[in-house]
Formats: C-alpha cells, structure tokens, sequence
C-alpha cells in the first residue's frame, strides 16, 4: 500500500518531520494500550462496570477518551504531512481497525446518551480529527471521514445545543476552556463539512470575548494548566476579527505586550514532570508555542509585537518539546499532538482577510 502524497497547503518545518517518526511510535503504541484508563464514565448501577472499550470501541487507549481521539488525528496528520518518514501501512491498519462505522456509531451513541460527556475539548478533537481525514483525502481519508460521519454529526448538535445554553464562557487553563474547544472548532468545522457550525461558533466567540480588556495575566500560569486562558481567548478572536480589527483588540485585552516581559512570554517552570497535574505545564509550553506564533501570524509583519511573539513562541517549543517522548506515559499519552500543533498547526495562521 502506498502512502498518500503530502498536500502542499502549507510549508512543513524540518523539525516537525524530524520528529515524525517518534510521534508516530509514541501515538501507535497510545491508541492500542488499553491500560492504564481513565473513564470518565458516570456509574448508574452496577451494569455499567464494564472494560472502557465496551463504551468506547474505537477511542479505548492512550489514557483517556479525549487523547485517545486526538492521538488518532496525530496519525493522519503524520500521514498527510510526513508520509515519508512514517510507518504507513502500519498506521493505517491500526486506524483502519479503529475508524470503522460500526464503532464510531457506537461512540456517537455514546455522545448522544451521555451529553456533557467530554465537552467541549472532545468533542473538538473529534471534529478535528474528521477534519483531518477529509484532508487526507484518498480511499483510506475517505473511509475513515465517512466512519467518523455519525459521530460528528453527534458533536455538532451537541455542540449547537451547550452554546445556546453556555451563557458565560468557561476560561480554567484545562479541558473545560471554551475558547481553545471553539478556536479548534473554527479550524475544523468547515474542513469536516461543517460550515454552518463555524459560523454559529464565531457568533459565540464574539459574543463572549468581542469587549474584554486587561487580561489578568500575572494570574498566569495556575499549578495544573495546559492552555493559557488569555492567549486562547486571543487565538480564538484572531479566527473571526478581521486583520485591521484584531490588532487593536489585542491592545485592549494584553496592553504593553510588546514592552512588558509577562509571565506569558516565559515558559512555566515544571519542577516534577512526572506529576500528572504539574507536567501538565509541560503541554502549557507547548499550547502557548502554538498560540505565539498563530497571533504574531495574525499582527501586521511591522508590528513591534510580532519579533516578541514569535520570539516566545520558540522559546516555550524548545522547553516542551524535549518531554514529548520521555519514556513515561504521563506526558506520552497526550504531548506529542500539542507539539504537532505548534510545529505544523492547521494552515492560514491569523485572521480572517
């Protein structure tokens, strides 16, 4: 079986396809590993003691159900952008295992009868990954976005029916942050047929973060967080402002960021990574690389923020990339698809034009 040709919607960092072929081990080994498992599982009687891959046929592995689903979209990423440097036929026997419709109906029935389950972080991940599988294109990319298709279509109306509840936007620095799960979102949904969802989703990221101001960053970082809650508030809004709209907003809600060495511009100190809680610092380096670099994609090239940014941005890839294949599956199971997104994020970084 031959590998796909990789699409040439953006350039590939040589140090991302330096990296492909340990992210591929790492993310193979985290789908099939069952155990050690996590199940956030609300127990109604004792019926529901059961395997997690009772629930969960395709998503079982890799710890929990959310880095379980995004490992999956780390391997057709890998096929897409990096086929040359990874296992390929392997790669896809495991996904073709996985991406049946048999067991993606099963997790959209899940979804459906548990309907906080995994919100929102999960449910992004899974449009992400359909996403990715659409872009992949091809017999297998095909297969697998049609297998995903029950499941998505889950996560849309899910999706549709919390935001018109969800008065107030959530901002922890963890899986319940509702502007890192809507940024995902926005890149995703029109990429896994969705168009319509991202515009009800930019409709929402404008209502909650459009007039916010001074961001209260010297709160950052707090002792377990992976996500930044001021830079992806500030992701997100670069998704949906306009160019000449985004920089001044920028001003308002992180003002002296070009003359002020915050606690944002400088990776978080992570004194035990081994810690399931404080290593998740290790992937707070990581998302923030990520968001660096998306926003100082988003600034004008003459605008005294950009250098500062992009600046950071490699200093906090550089502190959390070296623990992103450690050996120890605490950070194994989620880390490599954060550095991935800071090394090879979805293509057209920074605002809408």
């Amino acid at each position: 079986m031959s590998a796909e040709p990789p699409t040439t919607d953006s350039a590939i960092s040589e140090e991302f396809r330096q990296c492909a072929p340990r992210f591929a081990t790492v993310a193979l080994a985290n789908v099939t590993r069952a155990y050690p498992n996590a199940p956030a599982h609300l127990l109604r009687g004792p019926d529901d003691l059961v395997s997690p891959r009772t629930h969960h046929p395709a998503f079982y592995g890799s710890y929990d159900w959310h880095s379980a689903v995004h490992m999956h979209w780390l391997l057709v990423r890998l096929l897409r952008r990096c086929p040359d440097r990874v296992p390929g036929v392997v790669i896809t026997e495991v996904l073709d295992r996985h991406l049946t419709h048999g067991a993606l109906t099963a997790e959209a029935g899940y979804l459906r009868a548990n309907p906080s389950f995994e919100r929102p972080y999960g449910w992004a991940w899974l449009l992400a990954l359909t996403a990715e599988c659409r872009a992949l294109g091809g017999t297998a990319g095909g297969r697998w976005a049609g297998a995903l298709e029950p499941a998505a279509e889950a996560v849309e109306d899910l999706l549709r029916g919390w935001l018109v509840r969800a008065t107030y936007p959530v901002r922890h620095g963890t899986h319940t942050n509702s502007a890192f799960a809507l940024g995902l979102v926005l890149d995703s949904a029109s990429a896994a047929g969705r168009p319509a969802l991202a515009e009800s989703v930019a409709g929402a990221v404008l209502d909650w973060f459009a007039d916010d101001r001074d961001a209260p960053v010297h709160w950052e970082p707090s002792g377990q967080d992976f996500l930044s809650p001021a830079l992806t508030e500030a992701e997100a809004v670069c998704r949906v402002l306009p160019r000449e709209e985004f920089g001044p907003w920028l001003t308002r809600f992180l003002p002296g960021l070009e003359r002020t060495a915050v606690t944002l511009l400088a990776p978080p100190v992570v004194s035990d990574p081994g810690d399931p809680q404080i290593g998740h610092l290790i992937g707070l380096s990581l998302s923030r690389a990520a968001g660096l670099r998306r926003l100082s994609a988003a600034l004008p090239p003459g605008d005294a923020r950009v250098p500062v940014l992009t600046a950071a941005a490699e200093d906090h890839l550089a502190a959390g990339l070296v623990h992103t294949a450690s050996g120890d599956f605490t950070g194994d199971h989620w880390l490599a698809t954060f550095a991935a997104l800071a090394m090879d994020g979805p293509p057209g970084h920074g605002a809408v034009d």
